[in-house]
């Protein structure tokens, strides 16, 4: 049966529609609705879900009849087939004919699928266009940008309406249309060939490009903008405000926000970015004017709170259990920072270390620490912590510090067996009169080897001062019962400071017989051998010639490396 309104339109000689226009309105609406709801939730709340789903489900009953549908927009309303579908009569931002119509768009078509893939892109780019500023794209540019493929649009240059539209199709390649009216074509054309008139086409514009100079500045400024550090703009901003801003309620507020990204900027691995914080926030405590006295201790104690033991051990912790390695610069930048307690816990952590590649970052960046607390490594010496005084030592070594000798000593003296013998290597590294001087207590220590790195020490610096003990023990009984390498290493360290004076001694040992032509037992002989190398003045190198044809193997090898490594 034939309805009324199909007879009249029979009648009037109007085009028969496909379907009832309340299919389109009741998809505008939903439409409407799902740009509210893109604007109140996220995608992933249930009354977000909801509009699109029964918006999509609007499209279904349209496309079952035609193919394509097509909206022509005004100024504040959407038409169908001549039918106002979409009616909104207040041209603002919540309309959706005129922030259609405001950016020059005159018609959209829609195709099968548009629904399912293209509609939340469209309704993000009408939500941005709806807050948008003047500056920013508009509506036609977000449109071209998406390039869609089941939407096509009509659109007019809005600063000449008289001027043709143009549509823009969806197809692979995204070809446009223009229809230039002939008229004007033609005009233009004759233009060009007028006298006078200019040809941009004429010109190269090649000749007046940038030269190769300013391309290689302009890339060179390209990649050191990017190559810039944002954070440490963020964080001098904030720090810039607190100095500005002397409202008790916003420095107070800012301090707790520097608090929180130094948490977070830990947590990220940006070490750098912290140690710049902590630097900067002392002294932005020291220009910030109108500064209440607790405010500047909070801003300058972040460094502080971070030295804090429970703070660093889960720092370190953390670092040890990442897999990812810092790098040297960033963790010299962050403990070059730090307070000098934080010494103490580093030191405590140390040995602990699981990973050895994070072990020598650490101890490198511990170095630095030390280097510029010093009065706080030469305490941690003494520690009653044997990890953390042998830690202390070692850095003391590697620094070669002066102020570490008087604890050194110390150490010689009530120490564990291993604390003394890192002290003496200490010492011995040092190298100076007092370091050396202090160093002579190991000679008769009670460990092997404490003895052995005394004597080493001793024979590298030529401590001639130490004569007397040296003198003392190898003249003694108990070296005779002692094992090969401390004999060598208290024989060497003899010659090395007796002289000439040592060689009648040491020849006698060498060369020498006792009762019944006996000779000294072969270890003693060779030990002598190597001291009278370590003299290497022309009477020792003669007792040496001497045991040349020595027919025990071991003293003849000591004699013959002695005269080798004897100065010529």
């Amino acid at each position: 049966m034939t309805s009324p309104a199909t007879t009249q339109a029979h009648e009037q000689g109007v085009p028969e529609l496909p379907f009832a226009p309340t299919l389109v309105e009741d998809l505008l609406k939903f439409l409407v609705k799902a740009m509210r709801a893109h604007q109140l939730y996220l995608p992933n709340n249930p009354m977000y879900l909801r509009a699109i789903e029964l918006l999509r489900a609007s499209f279904a009953p349209i496309w079952s009849k035609v193919d394509e549908l097509s909206l022509t927009v005004t100024e504040t309303e959407l038409r169908w087939s001549g039918k106002a579908v979409l009616i909104e009569p207040t041209k603002s931002s919540d309309s959706l004919p005129w922030i259609c119509y405001k950016d020059g768009v005159r018609e959209l078509k829609l195709k099968p699928g548009f629904e399912a893939e293209e509609l939340p892109k469209l309704l993000e780019i009408l939500q941005r266009v709806r807050k948008a500023s003047p500056e920013e794209d508009d509506l036609l540019t977000l449109l071209w940008a998406q390039d869609f493929a089941r939407l096509r649009y009509r659109y007019v240059d809005i600063g000449a309406e008289a001027a043709a539209s143009v549509e823009v199709t969806a197809d692979a390649e995204r070809p446009t249309q223009v229809d230039v009216p002939t008229a004007e074509a033609e005009e233009a054309e004759t233009a060009e060939s007028r006298p006078g008139v200019v040809n941009l086409d004429d010109f190269d514009s090649t000749l007046y490009f940038l030269d190769e100079r300013e391309l290689d500045y302009l890339k060179s400024e390209i990649a050191k903008e990017y190559a810039g550090d944002l954070r440490r703009n963020v964080l001098s901003m904030v720090l810039d405000i607190f100095e500005v801003q002397s409202d008790n309620e916003v420095r107070e507020e800012i301090i707790g926000i520097l608090d929180n990204l130094m948490l977070h900027l830990l947590s990220g691995g940006q070490y750098t970015a912290v140690a710049f914080l902590l630097r900067e926030s002392v002294e932005a405590s020291k220009r910030a004017r109108e500064i209440t006295p607790a405010q500047q201790v909070r801003l300058a104690s972040l460094a502080s709170r971070l030295s804090n033991p429970e703070a660093l051990s889960q720092l370190l912790q953390s670092l040890d259990e990442s897999p990812d390695l810092p790098a040297q610069r960033d963790l010299d930048e962050l403990f070059t920072q730090l307070r000098a307690e934080a010494l103490e816990t580093v030191f405590a952590r140390l040995s602990s270390m699981t990973n050895p590649q994070l072990r020598t970052l650490l101890e490198n960046a511990a170095a630095r620490l030390a280097s510029s607390n010093t009065g706080e490594l030469v305490r941690l010496i003494t520690s009653v912590n044997p990890v953390i005084a042998l830690e202390a030592i070692r850095r003391a070594s590697a620094l070669k510090t002066a102020a570490a000798v008087t604890p050194l000593g110390k150490v010689l003296s009530d120490r564990p067996a291993e604390t003394r013998l890192a002290a003496v290597l200490a010492l011995g590294e040092i190298g100076s009169a007092g370091a050396l001087q202090a160093l002579e207590r190991g000679i008769g220590d009670a460990d092997r080897d404490v003895r052995i790195a005394t004597a080493r020490a001793l024979t590298v610096r030529a401590y001639r001062p130490a004569l007397p003990k040296l003198t003392a023990v190898v003249n003694g009984k108990p070296i005779r019962g002692a094992d090969l390498t401390e004999k060598m290493a208290l024989f060497e360290a003899y010659g090395a400071v007796c002289g000439d004076a040592g060689v009648a001694y040491l020849d006698g040992i060498l060369n020498g017989k006792g009762f019944l032509g006996r000779r000294e037992d072969a270890e003693l002989r060779a030990c002598a051998a190597m001291a009278l190398g370590r003299i290497g003045t022309v009477v020792a190198l003669a007792s040496l010639r001497q045991a040349q044809g020595e027919k025990d193997v071991v003293v003849r090898n000591s004699v013959n490396r002695a005269l080798k490594a004897a100065p010529p």
